[in-house]
């Protein structure tokens, strides 16, 4: 009951979740049109259209300057928390999802290796690129307003 109190009390930290669930949302409606099929995984997987990432930690950080000020040594932990994360998003987990697309297709055809590990695929859907990464922190923004 402690921890659910501290959770539904806490405007900033309320900020961040609904920019997460928010953004996993639309992934799944964009899955929907796209694939023409709902897809679970969409709601909890990592990349893709928008930023869960981005607009998470955009919105703690909007919340964040709303209740402390621009000024307040809060908001600049959340401003830089912000830029590192929607960096790695785009940077080190972008180019990780890219590594996986090359061995994928090495794996696809490179016929010596046996067939249980022709059939295991990596994940390549890991990391934004620039735009998905800046609609996220948009997201994050107008959330963080509105909230």
């Amino acid at each position: 009951m402690k921890y659910l109190l501290i959770i539904t009390g806490n405007k900033i930290l309320i900020s961040a979740l609904i920019g997460w669930l928010i953004a996993q949302i639309i992934k799944v409606g964009i899955g929907l049109i796209k694939e023409k099929r709902f897809n679970w995984h969409r709601l909890f997987g990592a990349g893709g259209m928008p930023s869960s990432h981005s607009s998470s930690v955009v919105a703690m950080t909007v919340k964040t300057a709303r209740i402390e000020g621009l000024d307040s040594s809060l908001f600049a932990v959340a401003a830089a928390l912000s830029i590192i994360v929607m960096y790695d998003a785009a940077g080190v987990r972008r180019a990780a999802g890219e590594q996986a697309k090359i061995l994928n297709y090495m794996i696809e055809h490179w016929h010596e290796y046996t067939p249980e590990m022709r059939q295991k695929e990596l994940k390549e859907l890991i990391g934004h690129t620039p735009i998905e990464v800046l609609v996220g922190a948009i997201l994050g923004l107008i959330i963080g307003f509105l909230l």
